[in-house]
């Protein structure tokens, strides 16, 4: 039996710096905090309290949407709180739902843990910029933080698609005009096609979910846009392979050929907890397009693209395992959490020794 309601159960994650919260039948509340699951209290959910709670913060036409298609995005604004972007399903026949906090100020790409490379390909006029994780992993925030880097960086008519919306944006140098599927257009293909006839510059996709969406993504950043999105992969060759795909296997030469044109860098983050502190810490593969790259993509040789990363530093690429070596070698993360999210575990061990050795060869 449940004793507080959902604005409670959202304070509790927020002030304990939290980023999600889970209801799930016969399970208590449960917070994401600093990327673990805790229970948030001792009750014991049944399946008319998340239902009461969920449908208390929808509106009618939302209800129905569940009810009819059995799963709903969306979003709320919690005075004195802030805002959150909303998934409720159904599981077994019963409401479930999740909710994430979006700070109201959106972290600035240093603050999140990236480097001058990403602030550089903002700069760009034209082109696919992908920024690519796991669930949870930080790619809304960044896309978000790209976003209001190119609004205050230059004259733009910035176009952003999502669902839900998420971040709200405020005019800068740049218009930015955001589109919540659902609600301002049926479908995240349709408002890219009316994008192109908006005289946009650049464009916001919060997500490539479909082949449509994808194929004409790729002609926006081919014919003068820059066209910024994210998709579910690991790894900057994952990245590529899924966007090829999505495609026929008759037509993936000639989707291989404008990707090896039009893709400029892809953005791979995962968030590690902390060792030093409380906390998570981004930990990254930056690659971006240059003529060895594109070669590879050309002739579909992705497997050669690690190793064409990792001697990419001059054009500011680094691998995750540079990423995680250096978040070790600092003691940011551990080892054990490093050799985790490692490629080539050998290269990790093998940087993270020959650094304490030299640190303890310091000290004699």
């Amino acid at each position: 039996m449940r004793s507080h309601d959902l604005i409670e159960y959202l304070a509790m994650v927020t002030n304990q710096g939290g980023s999600d919260l889970h209801l799930s039948v016969d399970a208590p509340p449960t917070g994401r905090l600093h990327g673990q699951l805790q229970p948030l209290t001792d009750e014991i959910l049944e399946a008319g309290d998340i239902r009461e709670l969920v449908f208390a913060v929808l509106k009618e036409t939302q209800r129905a949407k569940l009810e009819q298609d059995w799963e709903l995005d969306f979003a709320i604004q919690v005075e004195n709180l802030g805002r959150f972007r909303g998934n409720a399903c159904y599981v077994l026949g019963r409401v479930e739902a999740s909710f994430r906090f979006i700070p109201e100020q959106i972290p600035e790409l240093r603050d999140l843990g990236h480097g001058p490379t990403v602030e550089s390909l903002c700069n760009l006029r034209d082109g696919l910029i992908l920024v690519t994780g796991t669930s949870n992993s930080g790619k809304t925030t960044t896309l978000s933080s790209m976003t209001q880097h190119i609004s205050r960086q230059r004259q733009a008519n910035i176009v952003s698609i999502e669902d839900p919306i998420e971040y709200v944006f405020k005019h800068s140098r740049s218009l930015v005009r955001q589109r919540q599927v659902g609600s301002d257009t049926h479908t995240f293909a349709q408002a890219l096609r009316s994008a192109l006839r908006q005289d946009a510059n650049v464009i916001i996709i919060s997500e490539l979910r479909d082949l449509e969406t994808i194929s004409t993504a790729l002609t926006a950043a081919e014919t003068g846009h820059l066209v910024i999105s994210t998709l579910h992969t690991q790894d900057a060759p994952s990245t590529v392979m899924r966007v090829m795909d999505a495609f026929p296997e008759d037509q993936q030469d000639f989707v291989a050929s404008q990707l090896a044109h039009s893709l400029q860098g892809v953005i791979c983050q995962n968030l590690l907890s902390r060792l030093d502190q409380e906390g998570r810490v981004m930990a990254s593969e930056i690659m971006v397009n240059n003529q060895g790259i594109a070669s590879c993509i050309r002739s579909r040789r992705l497997q050669q693209l690690p190793s064409l990363i990792q001697i990419g530093a001059n054009d500011g690429m680094h691998t995750i395992d540079d990423s995680v070596t250096h978040l070790a070698i600092h003691g940011f993360i551990s080892l054990d959490d490093a050799l985790l999210r490692a490629r080539d575990k050998d290269f990790v061990i093998a940087g993270y020794e020959r650094k304490m050795r030299e640190r303890e060869g310091r000290k004699r």
